[in-house]
């Protein structure tokens, strides 16, 4: 299978409060965040076992993601994203990550702000 129809798990809208931003009051409280992230799997390998020791186990992924974020005290996003990024390649042992990174709320008459990275293993 080509890397450019690689297979992946995706997982959306997952919600994190965290101290996120650099001006003064957002260093303060925490913020909402929302997360949407893509990794790479071989789902038919894991189809055929039908076990989560051939594919990536999200839920060990959104913990981990949870934590982290949750604990994290960064001024941008871009930053978070870029660590974020660089801890689940490390720790799932991925080719790559599509890390979405939503802040809603953070610009006054939008909807939504955000970073979106994709980084690959070194």
């Amino acid at each position: 299978m080509s890397e450019a129809a690689a297979d992946h798990i995706f997982l959306t809208g997952l919600e994190c409060q965290c101290i996120i931003g650099f001006i003064e009051w957002e260093r303060q409280v925490p913020q909402t965040v929302v997360l949407d992230l893509e990794l790479p799997c071989d789902c038919a390998k894991a189809a055929g076992s039908d076990s989560v020791a051939d594919t990536v186990d999200y839920k060990s992924v959104a913990k981990r993601v949870l934590a982290y974020v949750g604990a994290s005290q960064f001024h941008l996003l871009e930053t978070l994203a870029q660590k974020l990024a660089d801890l689940l390649l490390e720790e799932f042992a991925l080719a790559w990550i599509r890390i979405r990174i939503h802040k809603p709320g953070a610009i006054r008459h939008s909807k939504d702000v955000g970073v979106a990275i994709e980084r690959r293993r070194a």
